[in-house]
């Protein structure tokens, strides 16, 4: 047995803990912990103006892939802190938990509560610069990885006050991508401009010269305003109230929707979960609509029941509170948990609406009216539930037809299929294993629940048998613990049926069953696309790069590796490196021009900094030397178009800043220059060598490009799909409600206009398409 003793106890000192564990203060690694970086910064900058010390704030995205904060407010400070014998500007930027945070006389609320923020922005970005503008002085300190280069410096005099961040996160961190998305940020940036009506937020990408400012003298009135894209059913009404530490800001209004839109936010921080002041304006809510309808409401619907479901339909609704000292969730600050604030909300909602609904009886006749509404058809919808509620757990007469049930009734170990079609179904139902899986067919495409009540929803069959074979009830009857499986896994084709089927499926479970997909119950099977025969050996792949890694693997003895003095391993990995560039570069072919001529550009990047006009001279030389002929041509200082015959036929070609400034193009100029970074001794063009080696691996081989489920026999459909052994399941996962939700009413919504045009500009995108 191994000593265990004080040396096995290891201590993260400074940051190093962040950069140890970094999903413990940012939530993740990916695409929305990235984000908060940003999101950390600013929000430093929100708490100096809700001090009353900045106005502005300008965000800008640079060329070069870093990402600038700035505001105008006092600086941090930058004399020497009492205990730590450094600046205390150092110590923000250097030490957890540290900060004006905690003081109550620098900031009475915040939203950086725990004071790690700017710190943790600090120790996972490879480069940082702080800027200070403060007393007539300007200082500038650099920071890699967390650790200073030098100590704070005075840089010069200055009129200026404030605060500049400027930092690029750390890709060794982010592996998934360091490329910001410019919509992902403008959209909570627009949030706190409502919510803070007396300042601007600035927002700039130098990528592509898109700018946005923002600043919204009407606040959250205008927020629920603009939000809305329905009928309106009760125009905005807002208040806003101090109450003992707790300030409050409310709007709401109505449309003629079934959806509820509550944004609530605790010291300008999105609180997407929720929490006390939620549930104390719901409370509050509740009570003065059906306090009103009993009181008002004629004799056949003053005594109908009002839920905070009823409600909550058509709702549009902003709920900021301003807290001393907030309790959150975590580091990400998803749900406030402060027990004294859902009282003091409700009394406010309370005492706010009744005034209202008093003071406007058309306003107030309108809501009750929706309210009913909805209640009817909670009504009708609790009528149809019973039709699908099952009697017994164990009689399985209850159960739909169709469904071929597994013997296990361990919810823990039991799998459901639901498989598109009948044909395919068969097929599960041979190759399954019927000791834990269980297969239910859908028949043709389910109802799209996004323009339908829940009543007229539970008289489709296709929807009351998957209701039924889950056992755990719908909407409010919901109980996790009757739910009959832990495994529900969606398998359709993999063209586009499958996807709107998919889509449809995805649907009906977020708006209906969220708590499926929240507690990770709900999966997406992934079919393999290939088929790899060879002899006696028979491979499956599920997508191209994954087919594409085996065929490096099994074709780079077509290099002759010895020759070279480098490893094979050392070349699996740099040509597996080498096929991402190439599908990057591929990505860009479909949208912009030939793969050929970005490479030139990607390769040749001096060429980007001339103007187009200049730049067509070149771009007309290369393209010749490789033997196309342009036929027409358009080139001004903001774009070029040509239409291009080449030797497979007629291309379109634009080259303009979208193409430079897109991230494909960023990422497959970063994955060229760590190509460059091998310096491998390799003759020869690297695209065309990557297809000498997979064509080496094809050799005596037979690849087959499946297009559905029905292609597939029983004991192929178990050895690919449904194996545990084999099979890969996609978890389906929100981290995004709101914006899940705004995604399923673009596609799935009555609105065509707003579909009509995403398709449009994103037509160009589609790798495969079965026509």
């Amino acid at each position: 047995m191994e000593n265990y003793g004080a040396s096995n106890i290891k201590v993260l000192k400074g940051l190093e803990a962040v950069r140890k564990r970094p999903g413990m203060y940012i939530g993740d690694t990916g695409h929305r912990g990235l984000h908060h970086l940003i999101y950390e910064v600013v929000d430093n900058s929100i708490d100096e103006a809700m001090a009353g010390h900045c106005d502005t704030i300008t965000v800008t995205l640079t060329k070069n892939g870093t990402a600038i904060v700035s505001d105008n407010g006092r600086g941090i400070p930058t004399d020497m802190h009492p205990t730590e014998g450094i600046s205390a500007a150092t110590v923000v930027l250097t030490v957890l938990h540290a900060g004006g945070k905690f003081d109550k006389d620098t900031y009475k609320v915040s939203g950086g509560l725990h004071g790690v923020g700017v710190s943790v922005v600090n120790a996972l970005s490879s480069d940082l610069k702080m800027t200070i503008h403060r007393e007539g002085q300007s200082f500038e300190q650099n920071f890699k990885c967390g650790i200073p280069q030098e100590p704070l410096a005075i840089t010069g005099t200055t009129r200026k006050r404030g605060t500049t961040i400027e930092f690029f996160p750390d890709p060794s961190i982010f592996t998934e991508t360091i490329i910001f998305d410019y919509d992902y940020l403008a959209k909570r940036f627009r949030e706190l401009a409502y919510l803070n009506p007396r300042i601007t937020i600035i927002f700039k990408d130098e990528r592509n010269g898109a700018s946005n400012t923002y600043h919204f003298e009407g606040g959250i009135s205008q927020f629920v305003t603009d939000v809305n894209k329905k009928t309106v059913v009760a125009s905005p009404f807002a208040f806003s109230e101090k109450i003992e530490d707790i300030e409050m800001d409310i709007a709401i209004m109505y449309n003629d929707s079934y959806d509820d839109k509550t944004f609530t936010f605790v010291n300008n921080i999105n609180t997407p979960n929720g929490g006390t002041h939620e549930a104390g304006f719901r409370a509050g809510l509740t009570r003065v609509i059906s306090n009103y309808n009993k009181q008002n409401g004629n004799a056949k619907e003053k005594d109908v029941p009002l839920t905070g479901e009823d409600v909550s339909e058509g709702l549009i609704c902003v709920v900021s509170v301003r807290v001393p000292e907030p309790q959150f969730e975590g580091q990400t600050k998803g749900k406030l948990g402060n027990t004294y604030v859902r009282p003091l909300v409700q009394k406010v909602t309370y005492e706010k609406l009744t005034k209202y609904f008093e003071e406007n009886p058309l306003q107030a006749k309108a809501i009750v009216q929706k309210a009913l509404m909805a209640a009817r058809g909670r009504e009708a919808a609790k009528k149809a539930r019973e039709l699908t509620r099952r009697k017994d757990a164990m009689t399985v007469g209850t159960l739909p037809g169709k469904l071929a049930d597994c013997q296990s009734k361990d919810p823990a170990i039991s799998e459901l299929y639901l498989v598109e079609g009948d044909s395919a179904g068969g097929s599960a139902k041979q190759g399954r294993d019927r000791v834990f899986q269980a297969i239910l067919p859908l028949k043709g495409k389910i109802l799209n629940v996004e323009k339908a009540r829940l009543d007229k929803i539970l008289k489709s069959e296709e929807i009351t048998n998957m209701i039924t074979a889950l056992g755990c009830g719908i909407g409010e009857e919901f109980n996790e613990e009757k739910l009959r499986y832990h495994k529900i896994i969606i398998m359709t084709d993999a063209d586009v049926d499958g996807s709107h089927i998919q889509t449809l499926l995805l649907t009906f479970f977020f708006r209906y069953l969220p708590k499926i997909v929240e507690n990770g119950y709900l999966y997406l099977a992934q079919p393999p696309l290939y088929r790899y025969k060879k002899g006696k050996k028979e491979i499956y792949f599920k997508d191209d790069r994954v087919m594409n890694a085996f065929l490096i693997e099994n074709g780079i003895e077509a290099l002759e590796a010895e020759n070279l003095n480098v490893g094979v391993n050392d070349l699996v990995s740099f040509f597996k490196m080498v096929d991402h560039y190439r599908s990057t570069l591929d990505a860009l072919e479909r949208r912009y021009a030939l793969v050929e001529l970005i490479r030139y550009f990607i390769e040749n990047p001096d060429l980007i900094s001339l103007p187009l006009t200049e730049m067509y001279t070149k771009v007309e030389a290369f393209l010749t030397a490789q033997g196309n002929n342009i036929l027409s041509k358009s080139v001004s200082d903001e774009d070029m178009h040509l239409f291009v015959q080449t030797k497979e036929g007629l291309e379109e070609l634009h080259i303009n800043d979208e193409l430079f400034a897109s991230p494909h193009f960023a990422e497959a100029n970063y994955i060229f220059q760590k190509i460059q970074d091998w310096n491998l001794p390799l003759e020869g063009d690297l695209l065309e060598l990557l297809t000498q080696i997979t064509d080496y691996a094809k050799k005596g081989s037979y690849i087959q490009r499946y297009k559905g489920l029905g292609e597939m026999n029983p004991e192929q459909l178990w050895e690919t799909t449904m194996t545990p052994e084999n099979r890969v399941l996609l978890r389906i996962t929100i981290e995004d409600a709101e914006t899940a939700g705004e995604s399923f009413n673009l596609f799935m919504g009555d609105d065509v206009e707003p579909r009509r045009n995403y398709i449009e500009t994103h037509a160009k995108d589609v790798k495969h398409l079965d026509i």
